[in-house]
């Protein structure tokens, strides 16, 4: 029985990576029913909504979706349709699988974490104003409804993959009462979770250590802003944006998100690297059960990455995406 999947397509280089992620999948033996839809300025430019009613319904009909990049509209240049879509769809929490992939050049070696992120709440709810001209005000929102459920779910999800240790990454030796509410929800939560090892670090030390010796860490679970600063300083030590995706959740939905997107004028019809939007991909094959025809994507994977004889000038080669792509399918 194939699975039934949502797929959002963002255009621009997005056009040249799903039908590679297709191909390979296929080539593999994945059976999946795609829901296509064009969400973003991909949307708009063919009349729609950015965020189109039939593919809102569409994510929450199948509970399963990959999607590339949305870009901006060139009019509204400031609007995050990606972080709009996850608004819409409710999700909460963000998972970033970092781990090093063999021939992927890489700062270190042997890395293999989590970094869980809440992103309903913090900073990113974007609540400002001006007091006086000169004087702006931004409110972090922490709530403990919020917090516990996030925690619920990270201790959980940490729990099924087979993770041991779960660090808690705040600032509440300063935020005394945000940060402070946020980690009391951590220590609640920690408590229904006797097997899983508990521990609390200090944002600006928890950077500090990812630069010096990732490796010493399992899941990361932290609040809105420091997830998006944390996941992103992660991907840097893993290989970038080639070894880098995004599950995010929401009550019934799983939502595998590529971060990587860009005009074809910047990067070139044919020309952009498919591994932003086939990680994303594979973790979906895990979540659902493929975990074989996963590992045998990533081991072809490894296989063209090691070669280095098809790959895009991102990676160090003069390859068209379908050149890579035929590496991939050859590799199978």
């Amino acid at each position: 029985m194939s699975l039934r999947v949502t797929l959002i397509q963002g255009g621009e280089i997005g056009h040249d990576v799903v039908p590679a992620v297709k191909r390979v999948l296929a080539a593999a033996g994945v059976a999946i029913d795609w829901d296509e839809h064009v969400a973003g300025f991909e949307a708009i430019k063919q009349g729609l909504d950015p965020l189109p009613a039939p593919m809102l319904e569409s994510v929450k009909r199948n509970g399963l979706a990959l999607k590339t990049k949305l870009l901006p509209s060139p009019e509204k240049p400031h609007v995050n349709y990606n972080v709009q879509l996850r608004r819409t769809l409710q999700l909460f929490a963000s998972v970033r699988p970092l781990k090093n992939i063999r021939g992927l050049k890489a700062r270190f070696d042997k890395v293999d974490m989590l970094v869980i992120r809440e992103i309903t709440e913090d900073l990113y709810t974007a609540i400002e104003h001006e007091i006086v001209p000169g004087v702006v005000q931004s409110l972090k929102i922490v709530t403990e409804t919020a917090s516990r459920r996030f925690f619920r779910f990270a201790f959980r999800w940490a729990q099924q993959v087979g993770r041991k240790v779960i660090h808690c990454v705040h600032k509440a030796n300063i935020l005394k009462l945000a940060d402070g509410l946020f980690l009391e929800a951590f220590r609640a939560t920690a408590k229904e979770f006797p097997d899983m090892q508990a521990k609390e670090i200090i944002v600006d030390n928890c950077c500090m250590q990812l630069v010096s010796k990732p490796q010493q860490f399992d899941v990361l679970a932290m609040g809105n802003l420091y997830g998006d600063i944390v996941s992103d300083l992660g991907a840097g030590l893993v290989g970038g944006i080639s070894a880098t995706a995004g599950i995010n959740i929401g009550d019934g939905i799983q939502f595998y998100e590529c971060f990587h997107g860009a005009g074809r004028e910047r990067i070139g019809i044919d020309r952009a690297n498919p591994l932003p939007l086939l990680l994303p991909a594979l973790d979906l094959l895990n979540g659902t059960g493929q975990k074989d025809a996963a590992a045998r994507i990533l081991r072809a994977i490894e296989k063209v990455l090691t070669e280095r004889q098809a790959l895009t000038a991102d990676l160090g080669g003069n390859a068209t995406t379908t050149a890579m792509t035929d590496a991939l399918v050859t590799a199978l």
